[in-house]
């Protein structure tokens, strides 16, 4: 699929839909966002992406990307608006961001084109699904690179180390990841990739804590 001029809409502006937003446009797509949170769509908007809802977007695009980890992003009302041969795929949670089961109940036929990739006809519109409605990076590709997953096992690890070493100040709810532990493995990711940075003089920090000088 050619992706420089098509329209791929991004479900959801979170950390997953902004990389995958800035890739697609880097590959010269129209991108559209949609949102259900405000300040998430006014940093789409304000990064330069066309921002509506689904039921606006359903009837432009040619490849759907949903990113929200919730379910039914992509619901049947947005299917039957959509172009004949429309892609849908999801890269954001379990295979229920797509109404998948609406889609089989709706559909008079399936066929699979290739691998990863089936084919459902809706009324007289052909409608694409990617890798069963799994993510599509895990189920029809080669996953994340090392240098990526690193990171993630190590705050898996870390944030695992914190529970254990705390866990008797804590409450039973989720808790984020403290930011010492981001900052630590950051650092040291920059450190194994050669790259240095800059540190606050004395100077800096005093004026940092300080709201006596400025406007």
């Amino acid at each position: 699929m050619l992706i420089a001029g098509a329209t791929v809409v991004v479900a959801g502006y979170g950390w997953c839909g902004r990389g995958l937003a800035v890739r697609a446009k880097g590959m010269g797509a129209n991108v559209i966002v949609t949102e259900v949170d405000p300040v998430k769509a006014i940093e789409a908007a304000m990064d330069g992406y066309q921002v509506m809802s689904m039921a606006k977007a359903a009837p432009l695009g040619d490849l759907f990307i949903t990113l929200t980890g919730n379910l039914n992003v992509v619901r049947l009302e947005h299917i039957k608006k959509m172009k004949d041969g429309v892609v849908l795929a999801n890269s954001g949670h379990f295979n229920a961001e797509i109404d998948i089961p609406s889609l089989e109940k709706a559909s008079s036929s399936t066929k699979v084109l290739r691998p990863n990739v089936v084919e459902y006809k809706v009324g007289k519109k052909r409608i694409c699904l990617l890798a069963e409605g799994r993510l599509v990076n895990l189920s029809a590709a080669e996953g994340h690179p090392a240098m990526v997953m690193d990171m993630s096992f190590a705050n898996q690890a870390l944030s695992a180390e914190y529970v254990v070493r705390h866990h008797d100040k804590l409450e039973h709810q989720v808790y984020n990841v403290p930011e010492d532990i981001d900052r630590e493995i950051a650092r040291l990711k920059l450190k194994s990739m050669g790259i240095t940075i800059d540190r606050l003089t004395p100077e800096q920090k005093k004026y940092l804590a300080s709201w006596e000088m400025g406007t």
